[in-house]
C-alpha cells in the first residue's frame, strides 16, 4: 500500500532538510520561480513582475532542457524547478508532441457501478504516451467528451473552461469559454479547466490578481495541455522533488499562476490545467523495446489521452481501430 502523502510529508520534515538540500533561490519570497541550469539556479519568474501575455518562450527555460527522442513525433525532456515551501523544488516532465504523425485518442475507463478505472498500469500496449485527461466529478469526467468521432458527454460551463479538438488529420482546435464548436469534425476532444493560457499567450484576469475564483498560493502536483505556436502539443507534469524519487508522488508543486508561467515558458499559446494532486500520472513508451517511463498517480480516474504512432497510410497502429 503506498503511504498517504501526509505521513510521508511528516517524515520528510522530521528528517530535516539537510545542509544545502534547498538551493538559495527557493528561500525567496513565494513571488519567484527558477530553474536549474549548468551555470547554477536562474530566477525566470516573479508575480510583482509577471507578463499579462507571453509572446515567446523564455529561453532561461527552454535551453534548461535537453531534449530525446521516443519515436515519430514524440521526444520528452526534464527541467528542474525551484518555487517557495512548502514545495521547494519540482520536477518538470515536458512531452513535446507532433499531432499530424499521431493518433491521439481518449480512453474512458469505468467500472459496472460507474466509477473511476484507469491508470497508467491500463494503458494500451501500443500507447507511446498516456496520461490522465481532463477534470472529474464524482466518477464522471466533466464538461465536453467526443470520443472516436461521436459526442460521449455535453459541455461543461465555466468562466475558465477551455476545450482541445483533434481532427483525423491531427489538427489543433481551442475553445476557451463556454461556447464549444459542433463535435462534427473532431475525432478527439475534451475540456478541463481552469484556462492557463488563451487569445495567443494571454493569461486570464485572475490567474494575473487575486480574489477573482483562482488560489495564487494553493501548491500541488500539476499536469496540463497546451499547444506551441509552431502547433506542436506540450504535456506537462510535475513531480515534487525536494527530497528525490521517494516522495515524487506527493501533491506539491507549483501554484495555478506559476503553471500558467511555466507553460508559457515553454513556448505554448493555448493551455489548460488538467486533473493533478494525487491524480496526475504518465506514461512514455520509448521505441526498441526499452521499458517504459512510469510516473504513477494515486487513484484512478475515468479519462486519459492516448497518443499512438500512425502507420503509413495515417491512421492509427492500434489493430483494434
Amino acid at each position: 500500500m503506498r503511504p498517504a502523502p501526509s505521513i510521508l510529508l511528516a517524515v520528510c520534515l522530521a528528517g530535516g532538510l539537510g545542509a544545502g538540500t534547498i538551493p538559495v533561490a527557493t528561500a525567496r519570497a513565494a513571488t519567484s520561480l527558477s530553474v536549474w541550469s549548468p551555470g547554477g539556479w536562474r530566477t525566470w519568474w516573479r508575480a510583482d513582475g509577471a507578463p499579462s501575455r507571453w509572446t515567446a518562450p523564455d529561453t532561461i527555460v527552454t535551453d534548461a532542457l535537453t531534449w530525446s527522442r521516443l519515436g515519430a513525433g514524440v521526444e520528452w525532456a526534464t527541467a528542474r524547478l525551484a518555487c517557495a515551501a512548502p514545495a521547494w523544488r519540482a520536477k518538470l516532465i515536458v512531452v513535446r508532441l507532433d499531432p499530424t504523425l499521431l493518433d491521439l485518442s481518449l480512453q474512458l475507463d469505468m467500472t459496472r457501478d460507474q466509477h473511476p478505472a484507469w491508470s497508467i498500469d491500463r494503458a494500451p500496449s501500443d500507447a507511446i504516451l498516456a496520461v490522465n485527461a481532463g477534470q472529474f466529478v464524482g466518477g464522471m469526467p466533466w464538461g465536453w467528451v467526443v470520443r472516436e468521432g461521436a459526442q460521449l458527454l455535453e459541455r461543461g460551463h465555466g468562466p475558465l473552461a477551455s476545450a482541445i479538438a483533434f481532427d483525423a488529420q491531427g489538427h489543433v482546435h481551442w475553445v476557451h469559454g463556454d461556447t464549444l464548436p459542433s463535435s462534427e469534425g473532431a475525432s478527439t476532444a475534451f475540456q478541463s479547466y481552469p484556462t492557463l493560457l488563451a487569445g495567443d499567450g494571454v493569461v486570464p484576469l485572475p490567474l494575473r490578481k487575486p480574489d477573482l475564483g483562482v488560489s495564487h498560493t494553493h501548491r500541488d502536483a500539476r499536469l496540463a495541455i497546451g499547444e506551441t505556436r509552431d502547433h506542436r502539443i506540450l504535456v506537462v507534469l510535475t513531480r515534487f522533488d525536494a527530497f528525490g524519487d521517494v516522495t515524487g508522488a506527493l501533491p506539491l508543486g507549483p501554484t495555478t499562476p506559476e503553471m500558467a508561467a511555466v507553460m508559457g515558458a515553454l513556448g505554448a499559446c493555448d493551455a489548460m490545467m488538467l486533473d493533478g494532486g494525487i491524480s496526475a500520472q504518465m506514461l512514455l513508451r520509448p521505441s526498441g523495446g526499452k521499458p517504459p517511463l512510469r510516473w504513477p498517480g494515486m487513484r484512478k480516474v475515468p479519462l486519459a489521452l492516448i497518443a499512438r504512432a500512425r502507420d503509413r497510410e495515417g491512421e492509427s497502429t492500434d489493430p483494434r481501430r
